[in-house]
């Protein structure tokens, strides 16, 4: 006869967040965050562990420890409503994008003295209506609140989890929402199923319609003859880094299919315990001489004792167990391989439970883990038992609302990921400046392309100076400022032009000085205070003259045909001689920038202007970088534009990009500038980054290394296991640690063959270290290529809407996807 849920629920009553039981048992529960997946390091797993420990200990005797990881197959939900034409690429692309969604809760349960243990014969499940013979008084249940309190403070202090009291809401269902009495039942997490199905041990087990099976590790034959807190994880491993996760992690994270992994931990009196094994020593002492078997289990059973007492153990009785179901019936062998290779990986083979499983699920509903049947646990210490607790969870978004998009590592879920803010407000870094190392080939260009448009997007000044055309796709997509030199059409600036919104200050003023100095002196001479005094009184009036007439344009032309006619009757009325300043020598030298000289075009610019107020501007330095002349003014200019930027542009975020062009920079004097730039760009809402390719250049540039990389507390590298041998040297200049090491050198060692992309690996301040997935839509794709051929075909699909890059990359993704085989 059919029984229903009700009549056999265990469950009493959730008050203030405590579980009571009909059998009399007190609960509490506990939301758990765990730290992600591939992120700790082997002295984190011990310290994680031993936490662990400590926190065991404060619990009182007669507790059950339960928890239970959920992972179940979900897809990402995109959001459809950005503007943004790549963003909105981006939604589509990873539409459905199934993951794992984990959720932890762990439940302490206190047994009432003198509590029957269950069996699998007897338990709540055939005896419902059993009584409690003693409930728990008020003191009583203060008291376990109390020590579950220490639990929680102890674990929290470790810095490695959070835990959350769960409230009465969370174990009962409301209109729209799972409760996890109702999920656990279910198998569910959605509301979305409204028709729910019986629960049947007939035939295995048959949950709400869902083909079940429950896999066992309760029983001391069955588990590895080693254990610890951290296992090697040879996809990530190299021979000269081993790569470590969690001892559980197999039955965590990296076992793709809907299970719940259950860990249960019931702590007895102690010297119970030990008497209990001490008389099985005798016993076993007394049969050895009849069997090998009793010979060798009583030299066991003495060890265990020893260990016990001499190391001052404590011992509990375990068991672990992992609940897979598929609504497809053919599919449970498959998920059988998947659990046994996951346990292989742990050195360990689990049983699948069938008569016993009815007992065991019903155990762990929440609030009734003290219903466990004992005889299927077995004894081991806290130390060798904790080994068995999953550790780890999926990657976390940032909760910022600045970031970037990248990928989760083991399934590419997107995830928001803020590398400036967040990590400034939690105290691991104090700048946003950023190092990017990357050989060639290594995804580097795709990374900081999808940086920029993502910061771009969110509002940031950006300013790039490149070397190899990077970022033209970009550019043009957003609509941004692209200087570079061509013969037909070269590169020009116009710094005397004052746009909408700035005005003629002291920096302003500075900087032009500054260029006008470099033009007129070469680096080995020095200029006198007089000529600097003059080039002062000299702007002065010439900007007094473009405010009286507005006529003329300010540019180099009007500034050379004041100095030629009206300063220099200035000069003469004032009797300035001219060894003070030599007016004729300064025209002579300048007469190349003015009108019909060999670069006249240079600083007269009458288009692109307004560079104060435009947030994206590209410089490409590719054809004049080893130009004696041209190379030193534009990388003034470029230092003038974005100082100016900084300064000015109050509350904004600014960021300037270097890309090889640094070594260039820094050749032509302007090493200073970027020392400056790094130690100051904090103090006016500003990140600097500098992206470089050879390991060399970073170990012989004082420039990069003294003041980028002291400066940076954001490391991002990109592949670099072709330098794997030489890493040390690496290593000891960035100041990486043993786990970032194994983190690099693992980076696109195991990527997904079905997908196209890139992994990065991200460091901030030596404190947080992740690697994630660089992966993109096609659309991004196309917008950030920088393979000659691609970005020929963007250009003539762009041609067909009147250059529109946006519109182009559409129709050439489309067609794409038209003529891709079915």
């Amino acid at each position: 006869m059919e029984k229903t849920i009700e009549q056999l629920l265990p469950l009493l009553d959730v008050r203030q967040g405590i579980i009571i039981s009909k059998q009399g048992d007190a609960t509490l529960g506990f939301r758990v965050e765990l730290p992600e997946l591939f992120t700790l390091s082997d002295p984190e797993y011990e310290a994680f562990h031993q936490a662990w420990l400590k926190a065991f200990r404060v619990l009182p005797r007669h507790t059950v420890l339960c928890k239970q990881d959920w992972f179940i197959h979900s897809g990402h939900t995109p959001d459809f409503t950005k503007e943004s034409f790549l963003d909105r690429s981006s939604e589509r692309f990873f539409n459905e994008r199934p993951f794992l969604d984990h959720s932890c809760y762990l439940y302490l349960t206190k047994k009432p003295v003198g509590r029957k243990n269950a069996t699998s014969l007897f338990s709540s499940l055939t005896r419902p209506a059993l009584l409690p013979k003693e409930t728990l008084g008020a003191q009583a249940l203060q008291d376990f609140r109390d020590a579950c309190g220490q639990f929680q403070r102890i674990l929290q202090d470790s810095g490695f989890v959070k835990m959350l009291p769960l409230g009465d809401t969370d174990i009962y269902s409301e209109a729209h929402r799972v409760g996890l009495l109702e999920q656990y039942c279910t198998l569910s997490k959605s509301k979305g199923e409204y028709l729910y199905g019986d629960v049947a041990f007939d035939d295995g087990l048959l949950i709400n319609g869902k083909y079940s099976q429950l896999y066992t590790l309760g029983e001391a034959a069955n588990l590895p003859s080693l254990c610890g807190p951290r296992i090697t994880y040879d996809r990530y491993s190299t021979d000269r880094t081993p790569f470590s996760v969690g001892f559980a992690s197999p039955l965590g994270q990296l076992l793709s299919c809907n299970h719940l992994y259950s860990q249960y931990l019931f702590f007895e009196d102690g010297a119970k315990t030990l008497q209990r094994m001490e008389s099985k020593r005798l016993r076993l002492q007394s049969l050895s001489a009849y069997s090998r078997e009793n010979l060798i289990a009583r030299d066991a059973t003495n060890d265990f004792l020893n260990e016990a007492i001499s190391k001052q153990r404590l011992p509990v009785k375990a068991h672990f167990n992992v609940l897979v179901w598929t609504d497809r019936k053919e599919e449970l062998n498959d998920l059988k391989n998947k659990v046994s290779s996951a346990l292989a990986q742990m050195d360990a083979a689990a049983k699948q439970e069938t008569v016993g499983a009815p007992q065991i699920w019903w155990a762990g509903l929440p609030g009734n883990a003290a219903d466990f049947p004992m005889n299927d646990t077995f004894d081991s210490f806290a130390e060798q038992a904790s080994c068995f607790l999953n550790l780890e969870t999926g990657y976390r978004s940032s909760t910022s609302p600045m970031g970037i998009r990248l990928g989760d590592r083991l399934t590419g879920r997107p995830v928001h990921v803020d590398i400036s803010d967040e990590p400034m407000k939690m105290g691991i870094c104090t700048n946003r400046n950023k190092f990017i190392l990357g050989p060639s080939g290594s995804g580097k260009s795709f990374f900081t392309n999808h940086m920029v448009r993502s910061y771009y997007q969110q509002g940031t000044h950006v300013v790039l100076v490149d070397v190899g055309h990077s970022y033209k796709g970009l550019c043009d997509m957003v609509g941004g400022y692209y200087f570079t030199y061509e013969e037909h059409n070269p590169i020009r600036f116009n710094p005397f032009y004052i746009g909408e919104g700035d005005r003629l200050d002291t920096e302003k003023k500075e900087s032009i000085k500054t260029l006008l100095l470099a033009l007129w002196k070469k680096d080995t001479e020095t200029f006198r205070r007089s000529e600097y005094v003059a080039l002062s009184n000299a702007l002065q009036l010439y900007y007094e003259k473009l405010e009286a007439n507005t006529a003329l344009f300010p540019g180099f032309d009007s500034f050379y045909e004041f100095l030629r006619d009206d300063f220099t009757a200035v000069l003469q009325q004032d009797k300035v001689k001219e060894r003070d300043f030599d007016i004729g020598n300064f025209l002579y030298v300048l007469r190349p920038y003015y009108r019909g000289g060999e670069f006249d075009y240079l600083l007269n610019a009458t288009a692109n202007l307004e560079l104060l107020q435009e947030r994206f501007i590209v410089f490409e330095l590719d054809n004049i970088k080893d130009h004696p002349i041209l190379f030193p003014v534009v990388t003034i200019i470029i230092m003038e534009v974005f100082i100016s930027k900084m300064r000015k542009l109050k509350g904004i975020r600014k960021m300037i990009l270097i890309e090889e062009a640094w070594k260039a920079i820094a050749r032509e004097g302007m090493a200073e500038y970027i020392k400056y730039l790094f130690k100051t760009v904090r103090k006016f809402f500003g990140e600097a980054i500098v992206v470089t390719q050879e390991v060399e250049d970073i170990i012989s540039s004082p420039v990069v290394k003294q003041a980028i990389i002291n400066n940076s507390d954001c490391k991002i590298l990109l592949d670099q296991r072709k330098y794997q041998n030489k890493f040390d040297q690496i290593q000891e200049l960035l100041g990486l640690t043993e786990k970032e090491k194994a983190l690099v050198l693992s980076v696109n060692k195991a990527n997904d063959p079905d997908k196209h992309y890139k992994e990065v690996f991200i460091s901030l301040g030596g404190v947080l270290s992740k690697v994630y997935r660089t992966e993109v839509s096609l659309e991004e794709y196309y917008a950030y290529t920088t393979e000659e051929s691609e970005k020929v075909k963007v250009q003539q699909y762009a041609a067909r809407f009147g250059g529109d890059v946006r519109r182009g990359i559409a129709a050439l993704v489309q067609e794409l996807h038209e003529n891709k085989p079915k």
